[in-house]
């Protein structure tokens, strides 16, 4: 089963969660020092924005895409994950569409706050 994580082995899955939340890491400290050249809001707002992606998609290599997306809209956390994901677009949205510099690095910083409000939530009483 392709969407099983228990088909693989523990420690494959604990190496690709380590690589794929460390290749977050990495793009989203790269997005911010892309941040400083000309022209760079755009290069900081896709690579902080795919960065948080691959930090979030890394837990699926734990437990598994569809428990993923079962705990990600799990009613007690529905909410700070429609917020993370609805900043995460409008990150984009406002580099691509809109050109409001400003507006996209708000966003991101928002994205931060909700990415930490969503891990948050899989912490009993953090909220």
């Amino acid at each position: 089963k392709v969407l099983d994580a228990s088909t693989l082995s523990f420690g494959t899955r604990v190496r690709w969660f380590a690589i794929c939340f460390v290749a977050g890491i990495v793009c989203s400290i790269l997005g911010t020092a892309l941040l400083w050249l000309p022209k760079g809001i755009k290069l900081f707002a896709v690579f902080y924005t795919l960065g948080n992606i691959a930090a979030l998609a890394s837990t699926c290599f734990l437990m598994g895409p569809l428990k993923q997306l079962k705990t990600m809209f799990d009613p007690k956390r529905l909410i700070a994950t429609v917020v993370m994901l609805l900043f995460f677009v409008l990150t984009l949205c406002a580099v691509f569409w809109w050109n409001k510099k400003a507006l996209a690095v708000l966003f991101c910083i928002l994205q931060f706050l909700a990415m930490t409000w969503y891990s948050l939530s899989y912490i009993p009483f953090a909220r």
